[in-house]
Parts: C-alpha cells; structure tokens; sequence
C-alpha cells in the first residue's frame, strides 16, 4: 500500500509538471504575435526579411565583405578578416579631389580581380563621378564624370569607357571623359537598349568586347509598331504616353545589330539583310574580337541559327549549326568560349528535351554533350582554367533545387560542391580554387559561405536568423499529385493555419501562376509561400498551390504540351489539385478560391469561367484575357498567330466565357500596365456587361505590371478582404 501510495504522490507531481508545461507553453503561443502584412509584404514599414550581406564579391582569391563603414576581405584558406579600407579614408580622398562621396561599400566593385598588377583597384562610384581608388597605395588612379539622367550605363574596364543611353540614343563616353553620340536616330528608332520586349534572354542592349575595344549594339526601329496609349491621370487633364505595343500577329519592330569602334567614332552594322519577322538574339564576341556572334531566330520561333559576323566589314562569316522544333526553339544563353581554348565554347540547348551544355569547335562542330539527364543546367557560374572545370547549378538533385556542380571538360566526370539541400547560387574565385555558396532551405532562410571547390569544407560567413522568430507561424506541407494526364508528377504546396485541426473545415485559396519561366514550389526557405500565403493561413484559410503542366523547370515536354491552347491543360492539372484536396477530410469543398498575377491572373480568370461549380471566388491581378492583345514574342512562341490557331485563338479568349461566371471575381489592373495592357481587363467587363454577369473591379493608378512599393500592402489588404467577404 505504502509502495501504490509512494507512486501515486510521483504520478501526481508528474501530471502537474505536465499541466504547467502545458499551460505556460499555451500562453506563449496565446501571447506571440501573428505577422501582419507590413510585417510580411515588401513595401511595408516593418517588413521582415532574412538578413543578408550584400556586394559579397572574389578580390582574385580573397573573399570581400563590405558594410556601412569597413571594407574586409576573408582569407578562404582559414576565415580570418582584415579591414581594407574604411569610408572616412575612401571619403577623404575623394573629397580631396572634389569627387563627392560614398555612404556605403556595398555598391563597390573589384573589376581586375583577376589582374595581379591591379587587383588592387576599387571601383567607386559617387553621385557624380565613377572613380578607381588603389586600396594598397590610398591614391586616386583614374576618375569618370556620369552624365545626369543617363541610362542603360555599361562600364568596360579595359578601355574605362562607358556606354550610355539618354532617351533613344546612345552616347559612349572615353576614359579621357570625352564623350561621342554613338546614334543621332529620331524618335521611334531606340538605340542601345534592350530590344524583343526582353524575351530570349535578352536584358541589355550594349555588348563590350573581351578588351574593350568595339561596342555591339543593338538598334530597333518601332516606327512601325502600333501606338497603344496609356493615361496619365495626375495631371489635371490626363495626358496620353503612347507606347509601342506590337500584338500577337501584327507587324513587330525591326531590329539591326551594329559595332562601334571608339577609336574612329564611326559604326558598321551587320550584315544581315532584310531584318522583317526575324529576332537577333545572345550576342557574344570572339577572344579575339574579330567575330560576333548571335543566334537568329524566325518569327515562327521554331528555327535557329549560330551566326559568326565579321566584326570590322560586318559580313556574315558563316552559319555555325541549326536548331529546329516543331513547336518552339527558344535560345537564352549566349555561347561562351573555354578561356584555356579559344577555338571552342559552350553553347546551351534544350534539344533533347532539357537544357544542358554541348561542346562546340569554331567551325560549328559539336565535340561533345557535356551534361545530359532528365534534369537541366540552370546557370553556367565560371571556370578553373587550370583544371579545364567548368561549374554550372543545375536541377539533378531535384526539380525543386538547384545545386552546385564541377565538371571535368575532360573525362566528363562531375562532383557536387556543397551540401545537398535547398536553392543555390555560386560566384567563383579568380584560380577556380573557391566559391561564395549563397543558398537558402526550407529550415535556413539564408546561408552565405566560403567553400574549398579541392575539400569541400566551407566557411561560414552568415546564417540568417528566422525573422518570424517569435511569431505565429503556419505550417507548410510539399507532396505530389498527378497530372490530368494520370502520368506526370506534379509538384504542390499546402500552407496550413498555426492551430489547425484536421476535424474542421477550412476554405481554400488556390494560388496559381501557371505559366512558363515561373516556379512556385522549391525547396528554398519556406518552400517559396510568398508573404500573403503566410498571412492567409494565419487566418484560417488553406492556401494551396501546384506546379502544373506548362511550368519551369520541368523540361521542355512538361513546358509545351501547353503549345496553342494556353489555359486549357494548365487548367485540367488545377481541377486534379482541387480533386486531391476535396478528397482531404479537413477540406471544405464548398468554399474553394482562386488567386493569381499576369499568367495567374488568366488563370483565375479561366477557372472561374471553365469550373464555375468549383471556384467561389477569384482575385486575377493583371490578367491577359484575349491572347491576340498580348505582345508577338512571347505570345506567338506559344499560340502561334491568330491566323495560324484561329481555334486556339478562340478556345482561350476569356471574353467568350464570360456568361458563365457564377462566383464572385474581383478584376484588379494597373492603368500604366505596359506588359499586359489594360485592354484585357475593360474588354472582359464589356463581355461580362453584355452577359449579364456581375465581375468587380479595381485600378491601381500609377502603376505598370505590377504594385510596387507601399502601394502592394494596399493590394494585399484589397485582396484579403475581398477573400473574407466573399469565401
């Protein structure tokens, strides 16, 4: 008895510790904030963010860390930190020069990292002058005055010339600061700037050669494009900014490549002939400078050519290779030369259905597939010319990371540099030897180190912190589906309320973009669930989304199934997600939503139109709704023209669908939407008015593509409260 009383009094105490854990660890949870949208939207006054050390850059081998106030390298070898230089020294001699100064080394450059004679020159640039200060000697080696209200700028740093834009013209401006009009066009003609609406990889418009020497640079002439105007509602009587809009189908603007030499200040242009229908696109120079390089494509988008072009009498040397697709080529890599071999270089391709790295001659013949699997090369990083290694990320370990690789040119053999989790993106050292390793995963929201490509071993820089530490967070699930194929695997994520209770009900909003070059499921910090998935599941809503067919990172054959009928399938794989989570108890399949941007907008759109019986509610944000409004180059690589797929054209007009809305969906655009022109939306409330159907809308004046700034907590709380009305 003595001995059941003895356990009794233990079983007793033990049950009370278990009470007070449990009721202390209730009331810390009753007592932690749930993130608001300030907290969780970029634009907002408390916005968190992982922290970050930015301007991490290689000085040849040594690491350099910049801050407010110091600028350190870190030694790779064994982590140890040394202050360069400081902003009070840099400052000083600046404005002892009368050059202005800098408030912080996080914008600085080391630009001949890889010379040994200079590697100690430090670009700065001031809100005047762009200045090399030598960090050894603390001298002022060279200054540049910066034109005021230049554009586009494009410093080389051999010549130290500069290449510029102001309003349609390009200037380039020596390093003994004289500078030269490069184009005198009119208006309707632009000139060193990126050109096909930046499809194709396309994101500048000026291209140095290897020394500096000559200046590639693209010319596009839109006079001939359709003029689409967008109002300007802050003066008092609103004024029109006309833009040039080609749409699906319609004449396109005519691009022509020239090269400027500085030393003549004269210009020659390719060669190319009649420049109607045809995109010029991946420029790249030869070592030697005496050839440039382009891949042409057809405006079917199913035909390329690796054209070489002389680069002094701008003839077309030869054609290297061809690439053809019944549906679509889409090249967005330039070629890049092996710097231990200026005979060969590598050159990306999709053509056996994902992109991977092939070895080419000069002559255009192909020595080799470097990388090849059911996986694809996301990013060519840099080489070791010593070792012949090329590094590259790519997605072998997983559709939802991307991992950082070695490849021996040689043998073919590859090694994984790193660990295994999450997203990576590598820059590596002047000798090949080391890399900055800047990754995230979905418990390390961001990690920056310093790794030894021979050992492996790594060194830490930073770990950031959990910035929601502390709040009420949900909880967030990964898994696979499949397809409406009933073959394919598709990639969904489930962000769940903190509290959840799988013996409830709870509404679904399904987040969706859906189309090409856009992943929303990796396996980066919190899975890639955006601020608002976060703040909607805090208030008791599912959010759910899913990779389906049409979308990155799969390959090309899981991209364009899609061809012709954009919507159509994407859709079909959405209807087995919201089949999937009906057949989840905790479901509530009467309160199903949709949410989505551009693609996502569409497709918001489209499934409360094709599925009225499924979706309740949608928020589409700059929505296309008819495909002949959206713009040639990204529009006819997947539609084709209007002439060419009326039926597409038709099927996937959203406007035709419009006496089926049943649900309630709020339409929001921007009134200076420059992407996806506000057309669509006022043409779909025509459609929806002579339908007797009953959409809302909302405008965001000011703004192009998307919200930015403050303004995107305003969207986020207009779209949370239309959910909560609503669903």
């Amino acid at each position: 008895m003595a001995c059941l009383l003895k356990n009794a009094g233990t079983y007793v105490r033990l049950l009370l510790v278990l009470q007070t854990l449990f009721f202390t660890s209730f009331m810390t949870a009753q007592n932690n904030p749930k993130p608001t949208l300030e907290d969780l939207i970029p634009g907002g006054a408390t916005y968190r963010y992982p922290e970050n050390i930015y301007g991490v850059q290689w000085k040849g081998d040594l690491c350099v860390l910049p801050d407010i106030e110091n600028l350190k390298v870190v030694s790779p070898n064994n982590g140890k930190e040394v202050v360069i230089a400081t902003k009070t020294e840099v400052n000083q001699l600046l404005e002892s020069m009368q050059l202005g100064k800098i408030q912080h080394f996080y914008n600085i450059e080391f630009p001949y990292s890889d010379h040994k004679e200079l590697s100690s020159y430090m670009l700065v640039t001031t809100s005047g002058y762009r200045v090399l200060v030598d960090i050894n000697s603390k001298e002022i080696k060279w200054s540049q005055p910066r034109k005021e209200n230049a554009s586009n700028e494009d410093w080389e740093k051999q010549s130290r010339s500069l290449a510029y834009t102001l309003d349609n013209n390009l200037y380039v401006t020596t390093a003994d600061g004289s500078t030269r009009a490069v184009t005198k066009e009119e208006k309707g003609i632009v000139c060193g700037q990126s050109v096909h609406r930046n499809e194709f990889g396309i994101s500048k418009g000026t291209f140095w050669s290897p020394k500096g020497s000559l200046l590639a640079f693209y010319r596009m002439d839109e006079r001939m494009v359709t003029e689409y105007p967008l109002v300007d509602i802050t003066a008092r009587v609103g004024t029109v900014n006309n833009v040039r809009y080609p749409m699906a189908g319609m004449t396109s603007h005519q691009v022509t490549v020239g090269i400027y030499n500085p030393q003549t200040d004269k210009s020659i242009y390719l060669q190319t002939g009649d420049p109607t229908n045809r995109y010029f696109t991946n420029i790249s120079w030869s070592p030697d400078e005496k050839s440039l390089y382009l891949i042409e494509l057809n405006r079917d988008q199913n035909h390329a050519k690796l054209c070489e072009y002389n680069a002094q009498t701008g003839a077309l040397i030869q054609t290297l290779f061809e690439e053809r697709h019944p549906k679509y080529v889409e090249p967005q890599h330039p070629i890049v030369f092996l710097p231990w071999n200026s005979n060969e270089f590598i050159y990306q391709s999709q053509k056996d259905g994902f992109n991977h790295l092939y070895l080419y001659n000069r002559q255009g013949k192909q020595l080799k597939q470097l990388t090849s699997g059911k996986w694809l090369v996301k990013e060519l990083i840099g080489f070791d010319e010593t070792n012949k290694y090329v590094f590259f990320t790519s997605t072998e370990l997983s559709p939802l990371q991307e991992n950082i690789y070695r490849l021996d040119v040689k043998s073919g053999k590859r090694i994984l540099i790193g660990n295994k989790e999450g997203v990576h993106a590598a820059t590596v050292s002047r000798s090949g030897k080391y890399l900055i390793d800047r990754y995230s995963s979905t418990s390390v929201p961001r990690s920056i180190n310093l790794i030894d490509i021979k050992t492996n071993k790594s060194i830490n820089l930073l770990t950031a912190a959990n910035p929601f530490e502390g709040f009420v967070m949900p909880t967030i699930e990964v898994g696979t589906i499949k397809a409406a194929d009933e073959q394919t695997d598709l990639y969904y994520r489930m962000v769940k309320p903190s509290n959840f209770d799988p013996s409830l009900k709870y509404p679904v909003i399904v987040y969706v973009y859906g189309g090409p070059h856009a992943q929303m499921i990796t396996n980066a910090w919190q899975n890639s669930a955006r601020g608002w998935d976060i703040y909607m599941a805090n208030k008791g809503y599912i959010v759910f989304t899913l990779d389906n067919r049409g979308s990155d990172n799969r390959g090309l054959e899981f991209e364009n199934c899609t061809f012709r009928h954009l919507g159509i399938e994407e859709g079909k794989d959405q209807v087995k997600g919201v089949q999937f989570l009906k057949s989840l108890p905790y479901i509530d399949g009467n309160r199903i939503g949709a949410h989505g941007w551009s693609f996502g907008g569409h497709m918001t759109t489209a499934l409360l139109l094709r599925y009225p019986d499924i979706f309740k509610t949608g928020v589409a944000g700059g929505p296309v709704i008819d495909w002949s409004y959206y713009e040639v180059m990204y529009g006819e690589r997947y539609m084709d023209t209007p002439d060419s797929n009326p039926e597409g054209y038709q099927t996937c007009n959203l406007k035709n669908l419009a006496g089926n809305l049943k649900g309630h969906l709020l339409i929001i655009h921007d009134d200076h939407d420059d992407t996806c022109v506000p057309q669509h939306t006022l043409s779909f409330m025509k459609a929806c008015i002579d339908a007797r159907t009953y959409p809302d809308l909302f405008i965001y004046p000011g703004h192009k593509h998307n919200v930015a700034g403050r303004d995107r907590v305003h969207l986020h709380e207009k779209i949370t409260r239309y959910f909560e009305d609503n669903l």
